[in-house]
């Protein structure tokens, strides 16, 4: 049995590591902004998959699972939004993630993708045709602070590096 002196040191350098060790983290940034697209699923999808959301006029389930993510976008241009709620911005996707969208709005026409910025639900497009170019646009509702954010994790089109 140990001392309850040695015990005691031993707890707390045990503690004092458990709060030092996760903020290396292994050397890995983490991400600044968080941005995801959900596909729009089908009715009879388990609840435990799908979350609801008012688009065009009705309730419809939405994938929980994004379609695309942050990893997936190369480089981003903001832009002000027609109607004035705040920015809207035009995303590039990496060479995978743009193949993976083109056969996804290929085969989803119809559907509608919806757009979270930073946990918040910010656009709505319906799916009409396929876009093979690469290019995702969330037209509205995309505050300067989260523009802000983009800038420290993504290049604007056109540069190498993010701003951050």
């Amino acid at each position: 049995m140990l001392p309850p002196m040695t015990l005691l040191r031993l707890l707390l350098a045990g503690l004092l590591a458990l709060g030092v060790l996760p903020c290396h983290a292994g050397g890995k940034k983490e991400n600044a902004a968080a941005i995801s697209f959900h596909l729009e699923g089908d009715a009879g999808d388990n609840p435990k998959m799908v979350f609801g959301q008012f688009v065009a006029g009705r309730e419809r389930p939405f994938r929980l699972v994004p379609e695309v993510s942050g990893n997936d976008i190369a480089a981003f241009n903001p832009f002000p939004s027609r109607n004035g709620e705040g920015y809207g911005v035009l995303l590039q996707l990496k060479p995978a993630a743009k193949n993976r969208y083109a056969a996804i709005t290929a085969a989803n026409q119809g559907r509608w993708l919806l757009a979270r910025v930073n946990g918040r639900i910010v656009d709505a497009a319906l799916i009409d045709r396929q876009v093979a170019d690469g290019e995702i646009v969330i037209w509205k509702g995309v505050a300067l602070g989260d523009v802000q954010l983009l800038d420290k994790q993504f290049p604007r089109l056109g540069e190498k590096k993010p701003r951050g």
